[in-house]
């Protein structure tokens, strides 16, 4: 492997150092980022605009990324047409143009010895991966990620690889059910990221984690990426939270009143929390597909305790999810009682 080669110019590391610096001590991060922003579409220096690539990603500027993409590509230099090549897999995922399927094989296809595009190419396959629900090489590709993390040089990259690290290490650790370490890096994310979108993928899975413990805490959570997705207009965030999480957390803890859904599975789940069982065994009969979810309504709902232990080997099976299973284990103890 090659060490790291990527250092900026003296002059643009302390432009960086100053307005992260200025990011952290205002609550009024826009005019700072958006500074930064401007400053890395009207660059030509061949490093920066590998950074550059980063930095629009990370802080979600999305609309500025086939910019960003081309220019790179423009260089002619075969390093930037690389990044370029691998900032566009990640886009395609963001747009959904492409299968995960089809975005793994062709991240496999790209050879490179930079620690900084390794550390990207396993953040892109681990993200495949976790788009097709295959977990079971998470641990691996993690590895892998932290391993050439340690080799990059530039600060600015390293510290938005660390934050990509805290996103995938909130969700890692919350599917084995490490709940206070998801927890620990889902809070450090909050206080180090400056992108909204982030900060909201962030609520929505520490208000999940509160599945367990406290109705409340989890729909403060919730509630408040709901807040945040509707401010930068998130709309698949914004669908997701208000038709699959609120109501899942609702049902859950038998608070169904004011709370509609049009996800059919949490549709019969808030009927479960009413008490309208077979109205909710209707609506899950009538899915096209199983999910571990829709499993576990249904098992709920009949009190079947065999369909109970279906769903719990489907969240462990097909997902890995040690976390979620524990509601299959849950309904099977109250069936004891």
């Amino acid at each position: 492997m090659v060490k790291s080669s990527l250092t900026l110019r003296p002059e643009d590391v302390q432009y960086f150092q100053e307005h992260i610096q200025m990011l952290k001590e205002t609550d009024d991060t826009q005019p700072i980022l958006l500074a930064i922003r401007t400053k890395c579409l009207n660059e030509n220096d061949s490093l920066l605009l590998k950074v550059g690539l980063e930095y629009i990603y990370i802080n979600g500027f999305y609309k500025d990324m086939d910019e960003m993409i081309q220019k790179n590509r423009e260089t002619g230099i075969p390093s930037n047409i690389q990044w370029a090549e691998v900032y566009q897999l990640m886009m395609d995922a963001v747009h959904q143009v492409k299968s995960p399927h089809l975005i793994l094989q062709q991240a496999g296809r790209l050879q490179t010895e930079e620690p900084e595009l390794i550390c990207l190419l396993e953040y892109v396959k681990l993200h495949a991966h976790i788009n097709m629900n295959k977990y079971s090489e998470f641990g691996n590709f993690l590895n892998q990620y932290q391993y050439y993390l340690e080799e990059v040089e530039d600060r600015l990259l390293k510290y938005a690889f660390r934050i990509r690290l805290y996103s995938l290490l909130l969700f890692y650790h919350l599917m084995r059910n490490e709940v206070l370490m998801a927890r620990k890096f889902g809070y450090r994310l909050l206080q180090q990221t400056f992108n909204d979108k982030t900060k909201v993928n962030a609520h929505m899975k520490l208000g999940l984690s509160y599945t367990f413990e406290s109705y409340e805490q989890g729909m403060l959570h919730l509630r408040e990426a709901l807040k945040l997705a509707e401010k930068q207009e998130l709309h698949q965030r914004i669908y997701e939270i208000r038709h699959n999480n609120i109501p899942f957390l609702a049902a859950h803890y038998g608070r169904p009143e004011g709370i509609t859904t049009e996800d059919k599975a949490e549709q019969a789940h808030l009927e479960i929390a009413k008490g309208n069982n077979d109205k909710a065994i209707d609506i899950l009969n009538s899915l096209d597909e199983e999910t571990p979810f829709s499993v576990y309504y249904l098992g709920k709902a009949k009190q079947d305790r065999e369909i109970l232990l279906r769903a719990y080997r489907m969240f462990i099976r097909d997902r890995r999810d040690f976390f979620f299973s524990r509601l299959s284990l849950q309904a099977i103890r109250e069936l004891d009682l």
